[in-house]
């Protein structure tokens, strides 16, 4: 792919497939951008089409690039922005800091988004890096938090969840939206996520480890595989009742092994 500009936490940063179309999530010279590109070609020998545009000029740094991207059951693209080191823009409606925005896979704005003329779904994020849908449309997001508490959060139309006026729980009398669940930063900085069935399952780096979520108890977790594989960077429903993740021990902050970095596959049970 032509014109990614790497560096820092920039680069190739997300991506999601809508029929026969790879949507990427990548930092070019003018900022983060979305672009769609058409597959050609047959399973096992994919290529790419020329790109088309759905959004640019989206606030780049060399943190807090955000850049998961995912349908929702509804078919709109959902697009985690971070807030790229202007954390006062989290709160502000006008920028697409610190946000998660909702797009026709076109890159119009649905006229159903929460403040009219928007992309912007909810607001006063720092840095989301996972989003998954259970079978009943609950939107989870995965969030790093900076010195404290990462976290869980269900996501809503519209909904103000923070940040930087608030880390973790502890806003609701300000009219903030609190995580379902919040980890110590040392232990977690939650990365990818997958909802499989009724369960969230999260991949975390700084915590080395799996959590499991229930959908019904959002406020309750499990660990597996705590520090067997290192740093998790993202996880997701393979085949075969299979889960899918992937080490992330090779990025200058983990400690990689042989064969790092991999994809992991473990059976899924009861």
């Amino acid at each position: 792919m032509d014109g990614i500009r790497h560096g820092g936490e920039g680069g190739l940063l997300g991506l999601a497939v809508e029929d026969d179309d790879l949507f990427v999530y990548s930092t070019g010279q003018d900022g983060n951008r979305v672009e769609r590109y058409p597959l050609t070609g047959q399973p096992g020998s994919y290529g790419l089409g020329d790109p088309t545009t759905v959004i640019d000029d989206l606030p780049a740094n060399s943190f807090h690039n955000g850049g998961r991207i995912a349908f929702g059951p509804d078919d709109m693209l959902y697009v985690t922005v971070g807030d790229a080191g202007a954390r006062s823009e989290a709160q502000d409606r006008d920028s697409l800091a610190g946000k998660i925005l909702r797009l026709t896979p076109s890159g119009a704005v649905p006229d159903d988004n929460p403040f009219a003329g928007s992309p912007v779904y909810s607001l006063g994020h720092r840095n989301v890096q996972g989003l998954g849908w259970a079978d009943d449309g609950t939107m989870f997001a995965s969030e790093f938090g900076e010195d404290t508490w990462d976290e869980l959060n269900v996501i809503r139309a519209g909904e103000n969840h923070g940040w930087p006026e608030v880390e973790g729980k502890g806003g609701t009398d300000q009219g903030f939206v609190d995580p379902v669940q919040q980890w110590r930063t040392d232990d977690a900085s939650p990365s990818g996520l997958a909802v499989v069935d009724e369960t969230v399952f999260i991949a975390n780096l700084q915590g080395e480890v799996l959590r499991s979520v229930p959908v019904a108890e959002p406020t309750t977790s499990r660990e597996w595989f705590g520090g067997t594989y290192g740093r998790l960077r993202t996880v997701l429903e393979g085949p075969d009742d299979t889960l899918w993740f992937v080490t992330n021990n090779t990025d200058g902050r983990g400690s990689a092994g042989d064969g790092d970095d991999r994809i992991l596959s473990v059976d899924l049970t009861d």
